[in-house]
């Protein structure tokens, strides 16, 4: 067989619209001429002498090394989903967390201030708070839609904003300009936990984001199967975190790779029917007598509807709502469904259920969790892809008997 090299693509990702990349983008053929996406299962690499060898660690040439930080198939998901988000370069990492971690432990120093949304991921939270104060870095927190208080905020030494949006489980918009607007007069980085949105949906870096990090093993995945995240941005930035990741090690595999690229190729589809599902189910549960709020930005009434309109081509997948009494009421209403998966990863096919208060944001205080707005009886429904009215109905089980 043939062992020459296939053909070189002349196109760049700027000659296709997002979905065309999110199909071809970021891959070259190998000279087997696969047409599916090719998986490197290989930690190490060859070299044809010594001193090639030691050109390709010194950098002189670029290349595979060591899959810890260079691998094919990894390479082909960072290129694809940088172009999805209109950065110049992506850095895949093990987990959405490790996403996270990279981007401080790269880009902060003892001495800096991080300033970050008062309700972001409670892992998220967690980690700056017990762990990243420890290297010197100082952190602090504020409320994600209130401006005033994160321009009162910022300190002579904050190096970088830290939001997701939207919010986990609120479902509160950040103002993406005015944010980075506070960010570049304090000469701060401004980073964006896009997860919720994905790229098909929100492209932070447009609206003056320095840095968008991703948990892979959310929408991009789609389906629960594996762990991931990434991080994309320029690629001064991204040479940094490169350099974490190279010493530290929490990098992404190349079958979890090969299983994000797969999942993008489906990313707008899944996301435009998730879209419609949450938002058929936030109109029947905001009409419910058991139900007293609806948290999700694609009702009129949502105090971000507005700025979610400007900011994001849908409203996502995720909607939190509380329910009358407590947390006996809301666990009754986790403990009767039936269809609906009870478990704390969202992004997934299967619709999933969980209590925040106890689960994925149980680590905190409760005077966090009062400040962030998650109360014992709120209720997070992550909304899949089956038929609504099935959805509809299991809810209707336990929401009958409170």
């Amino acid at each position: 067989m043939s062992k020459e090299p296939s053909k070189p693509q002349t196109l760049s990702p700027k000659d296709f619209q997002q979905d065309t990349l999110a199909i071809r983008g970021g891959y070259t053929r190998s000279h087997e001429h696969e047409h599916s996406e090719a998986l490197f299962l290989t930690s190490s690499y060859v070299f044809d002498s010594a001193e090639m060898a030691a050109k390709y660690f010194s950098n002189e040439l670029q290349g595979n090394v060591y899959s810890r930080y260079t691998n094919p198939t990894v390479r082909t998901f960072e290129e694809r989903l940088a172009a999805m988000e209109e950065g110049e370069q992506c850095v895949a990492t093990a987990s959405g967390m490790a996403a996270t971690l990279s981007v401080v432990m790269a880009l902060l120093q003892a001495g800096d201030h991080i300033l970050c949304s008062q309700d972001v991921f409670g892992s998220t939270r967690v980690m700056l708070n017990n762990y990243i104060v420890k290297f010197g870095v100082q952190v602090s927190y504020v409320g994600l839609t209130d401006l005033a208080a994160w321009q009162a905020a910022i300190r002579p030494n904050t190096k970088m904003l830290f939001c997701e949006t939207p919010s986990n489980p609120m479902s509160e918009v950040a103002d993406l300009e005015a944010l980075a607007a506070i960010a570049k007069q304090a000469k701060a980085l401004f980073v964006v936990d896009n997860c919720f949105c994905t790229p098909v949906l929100q492209k932070p870096l447009r609206f003056g984001a320095d840095i968008v990090v991703h948990s892979a093993t959310k929408y991009l995945d789609g389906q629960g199967r594996c762990l991931g995240g990434a991080v994309v941005g320029s690629a001064e930035l991204m040479d940094k975190v490169v350099g974490f990741l190279r010493a530290a090690g929490p990098t992404m595999s190349p079958f979890n790779a090969w299983v994000f690229i797969k999942g993008l190729e489906t990313l707008r589809i899944r996301m435009q029917a998730h879209c419609a599902n949450a938002m058929a189910l936030a109109e029947w549960l905001e009409s419910h007598d058991k139900v007293t709020k609806v948290y999700y930005a694609g009702l009129e009434g949502h105090r971000g509807h507005g700025l979610a309109k400007k900011q994001q081509s849908g409203f996502g997948g995720v909607l939190s709502f509380c329910v009358k009494g407590g947390r006996e009421q809301a666990w009754k209403v986790i403990d009767s469904v039936e269809m609906l998966s009870r478990t704390a990863n969202l992004g997934d096919t299967k619709t999933t259920i969980v209590h925040p208060a106890t689960t994925t944001h149980g680590r905190l205080s409760a005077e966090d969790r009062e400040a962030a707005g998650i109360g014992e009886n709120l209720i997070r429904i992550a909304v899949g892809l089956e038929d609504f009215i099935d959805i509809k109905n299991d809810l209707a089980r336990g929401l009958d008997l409170i």
